[in-house]
């Protein structure tokens, strides 16, 4: 009966996510071929964020920065070679700022010592965000990450900043950059509160530090403080804490934040822009619970974008490059 209802909510997805899920995950993907896979990688993302919970957050930004470029597959992983010298990571939104590669590596070696050639690099993403967002949210946040994704085999620096949001964007930006991937405007706002956690070049809030701005002044001043002899335009450039209340913890602090306007990026305050989304940012910020059950289902809906099989995908055995081809 479980297994049955399990598969349903999966595949009720296809018809519900169009665009999002275009992949038949399951929940319990690798109980038969690969018991330990899920716990395996568990166990690094806990040693991982045991000793720097930076990484934990790095490691559910990798999984939105994966997913919104060529789907949820491991594109993202992927190193500069000879014949592609320009890979994803490479990309201006993701060059110098992503963090988590060690976590992955670390926990793909685990697994194909345990059962080679079987679980996904993009799984092992997807699990990773799961299990990074379970320990900073002190365990709040808990649900299952279903699986089944194939690696892929493409990866362009150039396809980052057509799909991926930009911290500059005005609230229309964000809300066709996330319809694009058949997410709706809920799980725009509830995925942003992801922002409650993680650090942010100074690069990127320049724009908020100038007159005009609505951001809170001693907030405004906190930042200029660390950003405003920041003249780098690379990834040189010195971070600042998104959250300065609970910063280690990923929770709906951020919603508060948004409405004391003490948010770093333009996109956090264009959320008020909207009336609906600015009365979903003080929904979530009653701090009751909603959030979390929200981010949970936001999050798995996000890993099943554009997910590839076995007809357009591979299993990696190295996650940082794409399998060798027989000629």
């Amino acid at each position: 009966m479980a297994a049955s209802f399990q598969l349903a909510v999966v595949s009720s997805c296809v018809m519900l996510w169009a665009v999002a899920c275009q992949g038949a995950l399951e929940f319990g993907y690798y109980d038969d071929t690969c018991p330990r896979a899920e716990s395996i990688v568990r166990a690094e993302v806990r040693k991982a964020v045991r000793a720097n919970a930076g990484v934990g957050a790095g490691l559910i930004r990798l999984l939105f920065h994966d997913c919104f470029v060529e789907g949820c597959d491991a594109s993202v992983l992927i190193d500069p070679t000879e014949d592609n010298p320009q890979p994803e990571q490479l990309g201006i939104p993701n060059r110098g700022s992503l963090r988590g590669f060690q976590v992955i590596e670390a926990a793909k070696d685990a697994v194909e010592e345990a059962c080679p050639g079987t679980v996904s690099c993009a799984d092992i993403v997807a699990f990773a965000a799961r299990d990074a967002s379970y320990l900073l949210s002190d365990y709040k946040i808990d649900f299952e990450m279903p699986a089944g994704r194939h690696d892929g085999r493409q990866s362009s620096a150039n396809d980052t900043l057509g799909f991926l949001p930009s911290p500059f964007a005005s609230h229309g930006e964000l809300v066709a950059k996330f319809a694009a991937k058949g997410l709706d405007v809920d799980d725009m706002v509830v995925l942003s509160g992801a922002h409650s956690i993680g650090r942010a070049h100074c690069t990127s809030v320049q724009d908020r530090l100038g007159i005009g701005s609505d951001m809170d002044p001693r907030f405004q001043r906190w930042l200029r403080r660390r950003c405003s002899n920041d003249t780098s335009s690379d990834t040189d450039s010195p971070t600042v804490r998104q959250d300065t209340v609970t910063a280690a913890e990923l929770d709906s602090q951020y919603y508060t934040n948004v409405l004391r306007h003490r948010v770093l990026f333009t996109s956090d305050a264009a959320l008020l822009t909207s009336p609906k989304t600015a009365r979903m940012v003080r929904g979530y910020a009653k701090g009751d619970g909603k959030w979390e059950r929200k981010f949970e289902a936001a999050m798995v809906k996000m890993a099943g974008i554009d997910v590839k099989d076995g007809a357009d995908g591979e299993i990696r055995k190295n996650c940082r490059s794409v399998n060798q081809r027989a000629r």
